[in-house]
């Protein structure tokens, strides 16, 4: 019960990571091109996530989704960066390494793991 209760933690924290990473597409369109940017970076960041990151991506896959993923998180941290925020940026890139590997252990896996039909 406990190790579920962990591995739920861990998937809401994934959850939130992917949020942030949209913010702080937010927080860069804004400081790059005002208002309009500022919606269209994080639309843009959902969009691609959607499509090729999400665990029933249309386009994604074992090689797919993790390059997809390190893009996403990579180009949001350097956006922040570029936006002013250093410590923001480096905080967003450790968080999402960490929380992405520890979603990777067997046991939160297993939680989301489409059960298998006869």
């Amino acid at each position: 019960m406990r190790v579920a209760a962990l591995g739920w933690m861990v998937l809401a924290l994934v959850f939130l990571d992917e949020v942030l990473a949209a913010v702080a597409a937010g927080v860069w369109g804004q400081h790059t091109g005002g208002p309009a940017l500022a919606v269209a970076a994080p639309v843009a960041v959902v969009a691609v996530w959607w499509a090729f990151a999400s665990p029933k991506a249309r386009y994604g896959g074992p090689v797919v989704r993790p390059v997809v993923k390190v893009l996403v998180f990579g180009l949001a941290s350097a956006g922040l960066w570029a936006a002013g925020h250093p410590t923001a940026a480096v905080a967003l890139l450790v968080f999402s390494v960490v929380v992405n590997a520890l979603a990777q252990l067997p046991s939160v896996r297993a939680l989301v793991a489409e059960p298998v039909t006869p």
